[in-house]
């Protein structure tokens, strides 16, 4: 049974028609890619699959069942813009939500719990090479460090689905090699789902093993959002041939990108 999967899936606000008529079954260990135009639902999407969002027709489902409406610790996600606090050290920060977790009223675990949870928090924070700046403050690391930060957050809970929503925009090039070298191991080493949107197409390609692109079927410049979008392309990535059909894919994709349809 696939881990995710959706049929008809719509997702509307208002008037305004976002996501239409989406459909797929995703296994659990894949890396899945997402591009397409600015605006056309895939951090949407992403939030319908962190559950903070509800569907609006057809159907999502977790393991066969209904998506909760609530994100819950099989899910994590990294959005862009780092979601760390300023007033935490950065174990302080991986710690967060397992102090939360332990007591809502005092925010703190005690005890055996507390130093399992260091435990644990220490161990992610040394997984994603930031075991010797655990007393630091956020605004003491580099954007790179920061968004390790927030990947540590993110893996503690061992989520089944990791949702990334361009993670590594914001980074310079050599920073954002060296990310993709991390997420890629992590991602072989914890077995974990994978969901990324990116607006770098060669990224896309590098990192997934499957590639959506999202876009509308339909546009009418006189009720622009009378469509949604949906997965117009859905490219599996098999690395392991001589590259020529992906090269020829990558290419075709590029040129619709640089011709105004994606941003």
């Amino acid at each position: 049974m696939a881990i995710l999967a959706a049929q008809r899936l719509n997702k509307r606000y208002g008037d305004n028609l976002v996501l239409d008529n989406v459909a797929f079954e995703v296994e659990e260990g894949e890396f899945v890619t997402l591009v397409g135009p600015s605006g056309c639902g895939k951090s949407t999407f992403l939030k319908l699959l962190l559950g903070i969002e509800s569907i609006s027709g057809g159907t999502l489902k977790l393991d066969g069942r209904s998506i909760p409406n609530e994100p819950g610790p099989d899910r994590g996600i990294v959005f862009q813009k780092y979601s760390v606090f300023s007033h935490l050290t950065v174990l302080g920060n991986v710690m967060f939500h397992g102090d939360l977790a332990a007591s809502k009223l005092l925010g703190k675990a005690f005890g055996k719990r507390r130093r399992a949870l260091r435990e644990a928090a220490t161990a992610a924070l040394e997984e994603v090479g930031l075991g010797a700046a655990l007393n630091k403050y956020p605004h003491e690391l580099s954007g790179g460090m920061q968004q390790r930060l927030a990947i540590a957050q993110a893996l503690i809970a061992k989520p089944r689905i990791l949702l990334l929503d361009e993670p590594f925009g914001a980074l310079d090039p050599g920073i954002r090699k060296d990310m993709h070298a991390l997420i890629t191991r992590l991602w072989q080493e914890a077995g974990v789902t994978i969901f990324m949107v990116t607006h770098d197409l060669q990224e896309a390609f590098d990192l997934g093993t499957r590639l959506w692109v999202f876009d509308k079927k339909r546009h009418d410049p006189q009720a622009p959002d009378a469509y949604g979008a949906t997965i117009t392309y859905d490219i599996a990535l098999d690395k392991t041939g001589d590259g020529e059909h992906l090269r020829r894919t990558r290419e075709a994709l590029n040129s619709s990108m640089s011709g105004g349809r994606f941003a």
